[in-house]
């Protein structure tokens, strides 16, 4: 008797996905892991192993100039913070002068009253122009009047030490006491050089001169005989000398230039009308001179800075040191103790290769690492220490690193307890480990080189670290690296430890980044101060100024088991976070051609009252995660590429899990 066997059941492989680490620019689509994603653009780590699409921001204020920094002083409890815009500084929240005649303001009332009557829409157009462009609570409507003016229209840094803030922008630098702001070198430090000086010379040196102004002070131990005091320095300005004599109280009695003494300002030489006499205070100096002596270029050598770090012996935070003056590319300079007025004249460093630029800084331990370029050859990192020699501060090198150089003067953060910073080959770090000299820094940015390596003008790129995330801004793009997820090794770099998880934020024209109030903030060229949402459950945080934000995430290239089998795709399922309205749109690319499976408007969707839009209405009240299963009809493939996608405005989209069955059968033959 014949008997017939059934074949048996083709299997079907099953492919899942319940952990999402970010995207993958590096590697071929084929080689990514099933966890990254080949384009993951405005999406970010909801939990770790989760993604969402990324908040969106709105506009707090307007200012008639490209935002170029943000600086913030505290003193007496209180905050003030300035704005950087254009060539001019604003102090934050100022409200802007009204006209000065009246006749002027109602003129311009009319002429913009006019305007807009020419332009007005109808009635019920105009409510919704109006509901659209609704400014946020607190928005300035005009840019207020500056604060100081003069500033180089470029990015700048800043620094508080003790209750003055202290602003490098490359031009000047300038302090803020809270009321004024004026160059540092109207209020600089006036040193006193030399004390215990004998009329014909001598005496003790006592500190440096400050490069930032041309004063100095001398005392001198009177005589009964001698009328004539010899300065240290010849040249004298024709700034006034001023020469006071000790009283027997102990206070200081001012002389009058031409009456009560002479000045020989070439010779450098003070002569009294009559001999200043012995000091009244036994051990005393008796006669104070000051003098100004102006050398050229002396103070443009700080002014010229445009990088600083807060560092000091042992540790301490209570010196600024400043570089970054194109003139002197590897020399930076460091200032007096808790006075950034004060900058001495031997206060300063060569650091490498003089050709080499100093790009920025990183303290590590109780180090000074400064950073140069990529034309340093043998060392592109010093590290220093601070100690005391003799009673006065020094900060020798006390070991280098090598590596790529440092590109970006504004990239230096700290990541956890690692300083990052950008090179041509990535965003490198320093680690603890680095001071013995056994290991190079390293990269850990693997997963976006490929794409930030083609980046344009990555010298001006700007970041901060923000809840645990690196935002590195360029070309009105984020690179984000996420500190909360380190992924080991994985990579295969030979010079790194591990790598973290990265995300890309596109439309985001950020110029300079700072956290305020909890939100992470940034100043665009057009001059324009935006705030991110904070509440990633609301509806609204789910917009740019506005626009909607487009949130993709791709799968690898699914070869399955064998690349060489063809394949016959069955079945798509996701996994996504509901919301009151959300909604996805399903994509597989199908031999280079992308086709829509599926877009979902409804199923993802529960009833809020609060935040009822009867556009999306639903009677769900199910707010667990939703699952969605596409049948496919994909066959005869060697791979396939699946896409989600949100693109509407005000939703939320977050990724939970993802699964793709197929058979594999037969040979591929294209």
């Amino acid at each position: 008797m014949v008997q017939f066997k059934p074949p048996a059941a083709v299997g079907r492989s099953v492919l899942s996905v319940d952990r999402f680490l970010g995207v993958d620019l590096t590697s071929n689509p084929g080689a990514v892991a099933n966890t990254m994603s080949p384009n993951g653009q405005n999406m970010i780590r909801d939990v770790p192993g989760k993604v969402r699409k990324c908040m969106g921001y709105h506009r707090l204020a307007s200012y008639p100039g490209r935002i170029n920094g943000r600086h913030l002083l505290v003193k007496g409890g209180a905050q003030k913070a300035l704005i950087h815009a254009g060539s001019a500084l604003y102090l934050e929240g100022a409200e802007a002068e009204e006209p000065d005649e009246a006749g002027e303001a109602g003129e311009a009332g009319e002429a913009a009253q006019a305007a807009e009557n020419a332009a007005a829409p109808p009635a019920g157009q105009a409510a919704e122009n109006a509901a659209e462009t609704e400014t946020e609570p607190g928005a300035a409507e005009t840019a207020p009047t500056p604060l100081y003016e003069g500033m180089a229209d470029a990015r700048s840094v800043g620094w508080q030490l003790g209750e003055r803030l202290f602003i490098l922008d490359g031009k000047a630098m300038l302090v803020y006491d809270g009321e004024t702001v004026r160059p540092a070198r109207e209020a600089a430090y006036l040193p006193t050089v030399c004390i215990g000086r004998a009329p014909a010379g001598g005496g003790t040196d006592y500190e440096p001169l400050n490069l930032l102004q041309p004063g100095f002070r001398e005392l001198f131990a009177g005589t009964a005989a001698d009328k004539t005091y010899c300065l240290t320095f010849s040249g004298l300005d024709e700034t006034p000398v001023q020469a006071e004599k000790l009283t027997a109280s102990g206070s200081w009695q001012a002389l009058t230039e031409g009456t009560d003494f002479t000045v020989d300002r070439a010779a450098g030489r003070v002569t009294f009308t009559a001999a200043p006499g012995l000091s009244p205070v036994t051990g005393e100096d008796n006669i104070r001179i000051t003098a100004y002596r102006t050398v050229s270029g002396y103070a443009a050598r700080i002014d010229g800075c445009r990088i600083g770090v807060l560092f000091g012996v042992n540790g301490a935070t209570d010196r600024l040191f400043v570089s970054g003056n194109p003139d002197y590319p590897n020399r930076d300079w460091y200032s007096g103790q808790y006075d950034p007025t004060y900058w001495p004249d031997t206060g300063y460093s060569q650091l490498g290769a003089g050709e080499s630029a100093v790009v920025g800084y990183s303290i590590v331990n109780n180090y000074l690492a400064a950073h140069k370029d990529a034309r340093e050859q043998d060392r592109s990192v010093i590290l220093r220490k601070g100690d005391l020699i003799d009673s006065k501060p020094a900060f020798p090198v006390v070991n280098t690193l090598q590596g790529p150089g440092a590109m970006a003067p504004h990239s230096f953060c700290y990541l956890g307890n690692e300083p990052v910073f950008l090179t041509p080959l990535g965003v490198y770090a320093i680690t603890p480990s680095d001071l013995n000299g056994e290991r190079y820094s390293q990269n850990r940015s693997y997963y976006i080189n490929g794409s930030l390596a083609a980046e344009p003008g990555r010298e001006e790129a700007f970041a901060f670290v923000y809840k645990d995330l690196y935002w590195l801004c360029l070309n009105e793009k984020a690179y984000i690296l996420d500190g909360l997820q380190s992924l080991g090794q994985s990579s295969g770099e030979p010079y790194s430890t591990r790598q973290y998880a990265c995300f890309v934020r596109t439309n985001l024209p950020a110029r300079c980044l700072w956290e305020q109030d909890g939100a992470l903030c940034f100043g665009t060229p057009q001059g324009d101060v935006m705030a991110f949402y904070t509440d990633p459950a609301a509806q609204e945080s789910y917009n740019d100024d506005g626009a909607a934000i487009h949130a993709v995430w791709e799968t690898p290239d699914l070869a399955g088991r064998y690349f060489y089998k063809n394949k016959r795709f069955c079945t798509l399922a996701v996994q996504l976070a509901s919301a009151v309205a959300t909604s996805v749109r399903l994509a597989a690319q199908r031999r280079g051609s992308w086709q829509t499976l599926r877009q979902e408007n409804s199923r993802l969707r529960f009833f809020q009252y609060s935040q009822l839009d009867y556009g999306k209405f639903t009677y769900s009240g199910d707010r667990t995660a939703k699952t969605l299963a596409v049948r496919l009809r994909l066959k005869k493939l060697d791979k396939a590429r699946f896409r989600l996608e949100n693109d509407a405005l005000n939703e939320p989209f977050g990724l939970m899990a993802l699964a793709v069955e197929f058979v594999e059968r037969g040979n591929f033959k294209g």
